[in-house]
């Protein structure tokens, strides 16, 4: 009886919202669109407008994106092909001893900065999910693989993109800074935790501490003959990262495209005529009211530049889409080259990305501070970046 009555209750249609209930969001959401696109069809046009967004997004995608994906496809099976045969095995057990000292992280952390240097941020997830790996760690270290994680993710693609755009020095610079973000991120985010949570500092992430050296993450019984590894490794590889390319086409043609429209301005006659990469140059107008900040902080010669840091909170995919156009209208060099390395690999896209993360992890409540920890930790990492070229330049010249 007390099961047909709950049978009868799950079939009792929930109540409709009333009206009220949808004004404190919605009507904000519908006078911020409004306004947006009322703004930039005032400027613009309306038929420019809608003309522009388009064949910027359709630009982006023919261009750009698959462009993008190719690199990842690249990246994707070497990096594969490095998993197979132990180079990443080799790296981890390199890096161990600067684990410690440098991320107040055990040195099985290592693992997880490589895995995420060849793929991208949720790689550090699906590690800190298997036993074998969070067995090593305190709770409040377990939580800042999150921040630790991010702060590598998609940099082999970061850099074979700056290398492919001819800059070749300026990017191991903005690794080197994009490493020092890591650090801030990684201890600040700690700090955060032992803070809120005292009792973290001594409890272990995980209860289960068998198991030994041999079954760590990433090694596995060499069974297969040697061809068929490598070609299971470069297909497997090469897969992983078309997935990653198609991930990568909303926040290229959503986020960038908005951006580009909000970034540059009419066309070299100084009239809209709907073509692709017009747009109404607010941002560089918001940017020079305090460009002092950003020529001080990242050496930034042109406020279109900010458009960087900017977009790759989002996504650092779409962030990088941004270059090839800096490029051709000369506002790049090889400060902002490093600059942009070191900020789109700190940063790589951890507004979209920190709330899953620590979700998956079971810290839902921490991420306004990862996020806090993750933005000081990537300026600190553009700032590094701006001071070491600087000074690299300075001996070279």
């Amino acid at each position: 009886m007390e099961s047909q009555a709950n049978e009868k209750e799950l079939r009792v249609p929930a109540k409709p919202r009333s009206l009220s209930s949808y004004i404190p969001t919605g009507i904000p959401c519908l006078l911020i669109v409004i306004g947006l696109f009322y703004y930039l069809g005032s400027v613009m046009g309306l038929p420019n407008m809608l003309n522009t967004i388009m064949h910027t997004a359709h630009d982006l995608l023919i261009n750009t994106v698959f462009y993008l994906m190719g690199i990842c496809v690249v990246t994707g099976a070497v990096g594969r092909l490095f998993v197979e045969f132990g180079v990443v095995s080799l790296l981890e057990r390199l890096l161990r001893p600067l684990m410690g000292p440098l991320f107040r992280l055990p040195g099985v952390a290592s693992l997880g900065a490589v895995m995420t240097f060849l793929s991208d941020n949720p790689a550090i997830i699906s590690l800190s999910q298997d036993k074998r790996f969070s067995r090593y760690f305190k709770k409040f270290q377990y939580i800042s693989l999150t921040n630790f994680g991010t702060a590598f993710g998609m940099g082999l693609l970061v850099m074979v993109f700056m290398v492919g755009q001819g800059f070749y020095l300026a990017p191991f610079i903005g690794l080197i800074g994009a490493t020092c973000g890591c650090i801030v991120s990684t201890r600040l985010m700690q700090h955060f935790v032992i803070k809120a949570y005292p009792h973290f500092a001594h409890e272990n992430a995980t209860d289960d501490a068998d198991g030994s050296d041999a079954d760590k993450p990433g090694e596995t019984a060499e069974t297969k003959s040697l061809p068929i590894r490598i070609l299971n490794a470069l297909l497997d590889g090469g897969r992983t990262g078309v997935d990653v390319g198609i991930a990568i086409i909303p926040g290229v043609l959503i986020i960038s495209t908005l951006v580009m429209v909000l970034t540059f301005g009419a066309s070299a006659s100084g009239e809209y005529t709907g073509a692709a990469y017009e747009g109404v140059e607010l941002l560089p107008w918001l940017a020079q009211k305090i460009n002092i900040v950003f020529e001080w902080l990242f050496g930034f010669t042109d406020p279109h530049l900010v458009a960087f840091p900017i977009t790759a909170l989002g996504a650092v995919g779409a962030a990088l889409s941004l270059v090839p156009n800096f490029i051709s209208q000369g506002w790049i060099d090889g400060n902002a080259i490093a600059v942009f390395t070191a900020i789109g690999m700190c940063w790589s896209g951890y507004l979209s990305t920190h709330t899953a993360m620590l979700d998956s992890l079971g810290y839902r409540e921490l991420t306004p501070k990862a996020i806090l920890a993750h933005t000081i930790g990537g300026i600190f990492a553009a700032v590094i970046a701006h001071g070491l070229y600087m000074t690299v330049t300075m001996f070279l010249v």
